[in-house]
């Protein structure tokens, strides 16, 4: 029987989910939105960070759908990312569950200003490409040497690692290194972002089903949500210039950081 606080619950998801799955493809943010709408339907914090994992696992199947043309183009930098996120991600998965709430807590406001600080360093990049190969089929970092190949690998790992911990802002972090590292535009290196992540959301899901609560209730329409943003997002990203989409993603993440660190500490 469904209850009328559930309804409720429900009403005020759905629409959250579409907002915060149009935030997460087009900034990278979508935790911005989900996190703070699980807690106010009264999950605690650790489960709510759970829930919203397995939540936004339908985000990334939003945005594979609306993103076939730079995902088929790119099946390449998927190859070389799809391992490290989802390696890192089980890591991460671990790391939350090993740790206390409060540890947790007060840990995320440094990471998520640190993906601000990084994507904002990529505003004025140049999209020169040296190689004279074509910029939406060429990496960078395949004209370096074998170490700056693994500082690459290793911090993409590492933001697989964060997003099975947590993931507010992980998909900025993604964003700047792929900023930093590729002579792709940001609709298709961000396109690579989304599926990587929603790969990374799965199995860190599969981990917390087994080893902690989901709230597969409200996962349901946020989930929903995160398929319709997810879908929308990718469409919405083709038509804004790169600039102004990384200066806002970059504010975004600034506040947010602001915000959780309040939070954790006053």
């Amino acid at each position: 029987m469904i209850t009328d606080h559930y309804l409720q619950a429900f009403l005020f998801l759905l629409p959250m989910g579409i907002l915060a799955g149009i935030v997460s493809t087009t900034a990278g943010l979508a935790s911005l939105v989900s996190y703070p709408a699980l807690l106010a339907v009264g999950i605690p914090p650790v489960f709510a960070d759970v829930t919203n994992t397995a939540a936004l696992v339908m985000t990334g199947f939003g945005s594979m759908f609306s993103s076939k043309k730079e995902l088929t183009s790119h099946k390449k930098e998927l190859i070389k990312i799809f391992p490290l996120t989802i390696l890192g991600s089980i890591f991460g998965a671990w790391l939350l569950l090993s740790q206390p709430a409060s540890y947790f807590s007060k840990i995320v406001p440094f990471f998520v200003l640190l993906a601000g600080l990084l994507l904002f360093s990529q505003i004025n990049k140049s999209k020169s490409n040296p190689l004279n190969l074509t910029r939406d089929e060429s990496m960078e970092n395949d004209a370096h040497s074998p170490v700056y190949k693994t500082v690459i690998s290793v911090a993409i790992l590492l933001v697989g690692m964060y997003c099975g911990y947590f993931g507010a802002a992980g998909g900025v972090m993604l964003l700047a290194i792929l900023s930093a590292t590729t002579t792709m535009n940001f609709s298709s290196y961000n396109a690579v972002k989304n599926v990587s992540l929603g790969a990374s959301n799965l199995i860190a899901t599969l981990i917390y089903a087994f080893s902690s609560h989901i709230y597969w209730g409200l996962a349901l329409p946020m989930g929903i949500g995160l398929f319709i943003g997810g879908y929308i997002g990718p469409k919405i990203v083709r038509v804004i210039p790169d600039k102004i989409l990384k200066i806002i993603v970059s504010i975004l993440a600034v506040l947010l950081a602001i915000d959780l660190f309040v939070k954790a500490y006053f």
